[in-house]
């Protein structure tokens, strides 16, 4: 059992304790082998650049319960994508050795050379003020939206038309889309560098905005950036990525499709499994439509306390509670007034009618955000917990660029991402804001292709049908193997 949890909360009496202590732990060496042996929350060893750190229990991190995404493996880069510069002082108190850099046997002079290059290049980035913002950009984006949403209810307010709510029902769902590539923004504090002030930008425009809570994007999120396409251990862990956790209504591997089977007494797939697996591609657009509807009741659970959407939302929210609570509920509940008064037109609209408005709108907007952000994952490699590669190659390979094509044209695709366009190189450098990554993109390229790592782009046609045919190979997978395993059915 580690000590973490109990270094956060207490300290020694006295400076040469303390001093005492830090010499101690200066003295002491962990083989690699240790350090896998503690990856519990409640046991956990990170790495940071070589030191060894005991964060067990610790779910007072200002980033949550994402930090156990790393235990017991090394935290570096991830460390380095997440934090602000001087953040790493916070874990001067759980230090306790240092790692024998030979016993990390997994790593040859090859990968030692690739990490110290990606890690160069972030430097370089930061160099050529790469990660700061652009004060006039982010004005016009908010500007925009507001006027987007103004529009929006003006149509509503203004007529009497059908084609004209249809028309403002669809631009309410192109809003809340857009909304979540702003909120997103600020909630990777790419704008400002007081983290305050993103949160609070954060909660403008997902809670009050779009209904969402802002803490339950973040555990969701940063969980997501951690460890995208990795699976859970087993059906009954939450370490992995949280994206893909789509059981039982999608599986993105063969391996996720039978992983229901450990929750029956018999070990087999429930009807209600096959039927999903085996038609997926299929159901794929319309589970999508419906998106918005249960991140709404997840968000409206976290905000009021009526639950959580993981284990390990509820044991933060058990530990810590909601970063801001007062904003936050009231953010959701004048959401909900606002849209209350526009789905129903102002008092003017039957119940069926409002009903219809509300759904249109929520609907569209499910499709139009999961549309951008399943490009940016889905079909592309996933990979069990233990078997992940380094922090570059998993965020490259597991991740999708939407170029322009088709007829699309690469500014509209710019606009309707909102920066996700370059999903690759956003996951690489997360705080970096949207309007860098385009020059950023080139220097990932080519790093990419002198190191030989896989890179992938599509178009919005092209990535779509690739999803769609990743899901129907996994059906079929899952079928064949059932019915090797199970003949008799």
């Amino acid at each position: 059992m580690g000590k973490g949890g109990d270094s956060a909360m207490t300290a020694p009496s006295k400076s040469v304790d303390q001093a005492e202590i830090k010499k101690s732990a200066a003295n002491t060496k962990y083989t690699w082998a240790e350090v896998k042996k503690h990856v519990t929350p409640e046991d956990a060893w990170i790495v940071y650049q070589n030191r060894v750190y005991d964060v067990s229990d610790w779910y007072e991190h200002p980033g949550g319960a994402v930090i156990f995404t790393h235990a017991g493996d090394d935290m570096t880069d991830i460390f380095a994508a997440f934090h602000a510069a001087g953040s790493q002082a916070m874990m001067k108190r759980f230090y306790i050795g240092d790692l024998i850099p030979e016993s990390v046997e997994h790593k040859d002079e090859k990968q030692l050379a690739f990490e110290k290059g990606y890690r160069d290049l972030r430097a370089k980035l930061v160099m050529m003020g790469m990660f700061k913002s652009s004060k006039l950009f982010y004005l016009y984006k908010c500007s925009f939206n507001m006027c987007m949403w103004a529009a929006a209810v003006a149509m509503v307010y203004f007529s009497d038309s059908v084609g004209v709510h249809v028309a403002s029902a669809l631009l309410l769902g192109l809003f809340w889309q857009q909304c979540g590539w702003l909120a997103h923004d600020f909630l990777h504090h790419q704008v400002f560098k007081q983290r305050k002030y993103g949160d609070l930008a954060g909660i403008f425009w997902g809670d009050l905005m779009q209904g969402y809570s802002m803490q339950w994007w973040k555990n969701k999120h940063n969980g997501h950036h951690a460890v995208p396409n990795l699976h859970n251990t087993s059906a009954l862990t939450t370490d992995g990525d949280p994206d893909i956790d789509t059981m039982p209504l999608l599986a993105w591997s063969l391996k996720q499709a039978q992983s229901f089977r450990e929750l029956r007494a018999d070990g087999q797939d429930s009807a209600f499994v096959k039927f999903m697996i085996k038609w997926q591609a299929f159901t794929y657009f319309p589970i999508l439509l419906l998106a918005r509807l249960s991140w709404l009741n997840e968000s409206f659970k976290t905000a009021y306390g009526l639950g959580a959407s993981s284990a390990n939302a509820e044991v933060e929210m058990k530990r810590s509670g909601l970063q801001y609570p007062f904003l936050e509920k009231a953010g959701i509940a004048l959401h909900w007034s606002w849209m209350a008064v526009l789905a129903t037109g102002f008092g003017r609209f039957s119940a069926l009618y409002s009903l219809s408005y509300f759904l249109l709108a929520t609907c569209s907007c499910g499709l139009f955000l999961a549309l951008v952000f399943g490009l940016g994952h889905n079909g592309m490699a996933t990979y069990d917990a233990e078997t992940r590669p380094d922090f570059w190659k998993l965020q490259v390979t597991t991740t999708r660029n939407i170029t322009g094509g088709h007829g699309f044209p690469q500014f509209f695709v710019d606009w309707l991402c909102g920066g996700l366009q370059y999903q690759v190189d956003h996951h690489l450098f997360p705080m970096m804001p949207r309007h860098n990554l385009a020059r950023a993109h080139k220097l990932v390229e080519s790093f990419c292709k002198e190191w030989g790592v896989q890179y992938h782009e599509a178009d919005l046609v092209d990535g779509t049908i690739e999803v769609l045919q990743h899901l129907a190979k996994v059906s079929d997978e899952f079928l064949v193997d059932m019915v090797k395993e199970f003949p008799a059915m």
